[in-house]
């Protein structure tokens, strides 16, 4: 039986690892809390791999957060993250692990990188300066990832996934991202009876989502392959792998979509003095799809299992 770290198991994607290597019966699954475990702590995750025989890592800790946290902590996105990158992956390496998964984010491409973003984009331009910081801390985990791998011939795999959405995702009100705060934002107006619900820009931009779930899915399908079938689908200075649809939708068919499932029969008025952002933001799956993998959610079917959840635990998103 394999006994499984998964680091960040609280957080969105690490708890959607947790259900679904739960679900196959065969691993032994460890999780540290962050009062158990400061994962910024060198010494403290050194002393936790070295007592607790583990086999496999998956990566998903991270400090993460919306535009506007990332513009008012940039020290903490970028120091935080660095510092879990470097101690979990080192204090495994020092423990004789072979096998880890580094969970990464789209934003390490370039902010002007050609659509569908490949993963030869990477380093080829400059970063979206509202997230710089944390970018740079998750291109540092890829390369620690392929530094080690080239010179401990360890098996440190990495993931890119495009936007995530789904169950135990953050619906605060002003920190949370697109979907969480849409769906929150329709259901109170629904709930009041509204008769329109302002969205911003034009809703032109396309953007690409993927259900947590399916990116859970992927991350054990990559970790689980067999070395020579995903290092031939790699390179040796370029091991990371996107993870997403390869299907974008416009923000306006998102907002429709979520009005629909929100049950929200007003009016959506498009506030164009507001901006767009980026015209299109998608990923290139190809590698990924070329390793047997593909998405099961579509958007509707992902939307509402996600309100679903937010219904559950609405209590716990007052104010």
């Amino acid at each position: 039986m394999k006994k499984i770290f998964v680091a960040g198991h609280n957080g969105m994607v690490g708890s959607a690892i947790v259900r679904q290597l739960e679900s196959q019966g065969d691993v032994e699954i460890t999780t540290r809390s962050r009062v158990q475990l400061d994962l910024t702590n060198q010494q403290a995750v050194s002393e936790f791999f070295a007592d607790s025989g583990i086999d496999q890592v998956y990566l998903a800790a991270a400090k993460v957060g919306g535009i506007h946290a990332n513009n008012t902590y940039p020290a903490e996105f970028i120091y935080q993250n660095l510092m879990i990158e470097c101690n979990i992956i080192h204090g495994a390496y020092k423990a004789g692990v072979q096998k880890l998964l580094f969970l990464g984010s789209s934003c390490i491409y370039p902010k002007l990188a050609p659509q569908p973003m490949q993963e030869t984009a990477l380093l080829t331009g400059t970063l979206e300066e509202t997230n710089e910081p944390y970018a740079i801390a998750k291109i540092a985990g890829i390369k620690l990832c392929e530094s080690y791998n080239r010179q401990y011939g360890v098996d440190y795999r990495c993931v890119m996934p495009t936007n995530l959405y789904g169950p135990h995702d953050n619906f605060h009100p002003e920190n949370s991202h697109v979907i969480p705060a849409l769906l929150r934002r329709f259901h109170e107006a629904a709930l009041r009876g509204d008769s329109e619900v302002i969205a911003w820009g034009s809703g032109k931009p396309m953007r690409e989502f993927l259900h947590v779930d399916d990116m859970a899915a992927a991350s054990i399908h990559v970790m689980e392959l067999d070395k020579t079938i995903y290092d031939a689908n790699t390179e040796p200075m370029l091991s990371h792998i996107n993870v997403g649809t390869g299907v974008d939708c416009t923000i306006r068919e998102l907002v429709e979509t979520v009005a629909k499932v929100t049950g929200f029969n007003g009016n959506i008025v498009w506030d164009t003095t507001k901006p767009d952002g980026a015209p299109r933001k998608l990923m290139n799956v190809d590698r990924l799809a070329a390793l047997g993998w593909q998405f099961s959610y579509s958007l509707e079917a992902g939307l509402k299992n996600a309100y679903h959840w937010f219904l559950v635990n609405q209590d716990n998103f007052r104010g």
